[in-house]
C-alpha cells in the first residue's frame, strides 16, 4: 500500500501487527506442546489468551478510529515463526529445545514491543485517544511477557541446558592401598631383622687349672 501520511503509517502497522497476532495464536500452541519445562508451557498458554484478547483490541481501536485494516500479511512474523518451527524439529526435545523456545520467543516480544511502541506514539499524534489507550495496554502485556521469560531463561532453561551438557569421559582414580600402620611396620622390620641376623656364639669355658701335689 502507497503510505503518504502519517494515518496510512499507522493503518499499515495495525494491519501488519493484526496478522501477526493472528499467525503467533497458531505458532503458541506448537510451542507449548514442545516444551518440557511446564512453566515455559505455561507461559506459552496464558500468552496465547492474553493475544487473543490482543487482537480483540485492534478490533475496538479500528471501531474507535473509524479506519479500515488492509489485507497484508506479516512478513517478519511469518519468519521468526518459521525460525521457532525449525527449531522444534531439529532440537530434541528437552532442557536445550526450552532455551531455544525462550529464546524464539523473545524475539517475537521485541519486535511486537517495537511495534506497539510505534502505533501507541503514532495514535497520540493522530488524537487517537481510545485507540493509544487500548494499544498501550498490550505494550505492557508485552512487556511484561518478555520479562516472564527473561525470569524462566535465567533460573530454568539456561541451568537445565548446562546441567544436560554431556561431561568429559574420564577415567576412574586408581584406589591406593591403605596405608599400614607405623606401628605394624616397624614390628615387622624388626621382626624380619631378628630373623635375619645370625645368633651370637655362646661363650667358650676357660680349663681348669692343675695344683702342683
Amino acid at each position: 500500500m502507497a503510505v503518504k501520511t502519517l494515518e496510512d503509517l499507522f493503518v499499515h502497522a495495525l494491519s501488519d501487527v493484526y496478522s501477526a497476532e493472528k499467525q503467533l495464536t497458531k505458532a503458541l500452541p506448537k510451542m507449548a506442546r514442545a516444551a518440557t519445562n511446564p512453566a515455559l508451557a505455561a507461559a506459552f498458554t496464558l500468552h496465547l489468551e492474553e493475544t487473543r484478547g490482543q487482537i480483540e483490541r485492534i478490533d475496538r481501536a479500528v471501531e474507535a478510529t473509524g479506519i479500515k485494516l488492509k489485507r497484508i500479511k506479516c512478513a517478519a512474523m511469518e519468519g521468526l515463526v518459521e525460525e521457532g518451527e525449525e527449531m522444534i524439529e531439529e532440537v530434541e526435545k528437552g532442557p536445550v529445545l526450552d532455551a531455544g523456545l525462550i529464546g524464539a520467543a523473545q524475539k517475537v516480544e521485541h519486535y511486537e514491543i517495537a511495534t506497539y511502541g510505534t502505533l501507541c506514539a503514532l495514535a497520540k499524534q493522530l488524537g487517537y485517544t481510545e485507540a493509544m489507550q487500548l494499544l498501550r495496554e498490550t505494550l505492557e502485556e508485552e512487556k511484561s511477557t518478555d520479562e516472564k521469560l527473561t525470569l524462566l531463561a535465567e533460573s530454568g532453561g539456561n541451568a537445565a541446558a548446562a546441567d544436560a551438557k554431556p561431561q568429559d569421559d574420564k577415567p576412574a582414580p586408581a584406589r591406593r592401598a591403605p596405608a599400614k600402620s607405623a606401628a605394624g611396620k616397624t614390628a615387622k622390620g624388626a621382626a624380619g631383622s631378628a630373623a635375619a641376623k645370625p645368633a651370637a656364639p655362646a661363650p667358650r669355658k676357660a680349663p681348669a687349672r692343675k695344683t702342683a701335689g
